[in-house]
């Protein structure tokens, strides 16, 4: 396995100190880089292991927070918090362009070649600096099928994937039509896959938990969808042969 070293990174966003989590491949040189944005819970150990499995392909990726260094386990709270940021367009552009800069800054991230990829909350801040017109090279997201403001997806300058569970009760096939009809009008590379029997969170290996209908972790499907954002980022954002010392 490729050696990669870690750290956590803390910097201000929406109001709060943001505490996220950067992968470094092994070697010295500057290399394509990856946001990873979390489920509206928060910030993670599966998103941080997501970063760190980027890294050992050769990327340096960066797992980013949205709650100030919280997991909000309680439905009810992560909902209150969430819920009016995914309804502002403009918060979700501050907390990923907070991260972004926190990328770029880093000495072994090749600032020409970044992409965005997420999950639930982080996924649609993904989509939302593709609409700001953010220089990206791929977005990917999972359960994130959200619309932006009219017109805005046209400053998209990448492709774009989105997974889906089939029975996903919180992103509904009525959200999947707008989301493909925001995307093809805006003349966007985009593509939808839809996971059959999956529900919402179906990649999230924690969330099997019956206080949350309509939530449970799916595990061919999930290996199905790393598989498939591994493949956007190969071929949007390749690596080179080898890393240099």
């Amino acid at each position: 396995m490729t050696t990669i070293t870690t750290r956590t990174v803390e910097y201000p966003a929406d109001g709060l100190t943001m505490v996220g989590h950067l992968a470094l491949p092994a070697g010295t040189d500057r290399r394509p880089a990856v946001l990873v944005g979390p489920e509206g819970t928060g910030l993670s150990d599966v998103e941080r292991r997501r970063a760190d499995a980027l890294a050992e392909l050769g990327y340096v990726a960066l797992a980013f927070d949205i709650h100030g260094g919280r997991y909000l386990s309680d439905p009810e709270e992560m909902l209150a918090r969430c819920m009016p940021l995914l309804a502002d367009h403009d918060r979700m552009r501050g907390i990923g362009h907070a991260a972004l800069a926190v990328l770029r800054a880093e000495p072994r991230t090749d600032p020409d070649r970044i992409a965005a990829i997420g999950y639930g909350t982080g996924g649609a801040i993904g989509l939302e600096l593709g609409r700001d017109g953010a220089d990206l090279r791929a977005i990917g997201t999972v359960n994130a099928l959200t619309t932006g403001r009219p017109g805005e997806a046209s400053r998209i300058r990448c492709p774009v994937w989105a997974g889906v569970g089939s029975e996903d009760p919180i992103m509904s096939p009525a959200q999947w039509n707008a989301f493909s009809a925001e995307m093809q009008a805006a003349g966007v590379d985009w593509r939808l896959a839809v996971y059959g029997g999956a529900l919402h969170a179906f990649h999230h290996p924690t969330v099997d938990h019956p206080a949350v209908p309509g939530v449970a972790y799916h595990a061919r499907h999930a290996e199905r969808a790393w598989r498939d954002v591994t493949g956007l980022l190969a071929e949007c954002l390749p690596l080179p042969d080898r890393p240099e010392a």
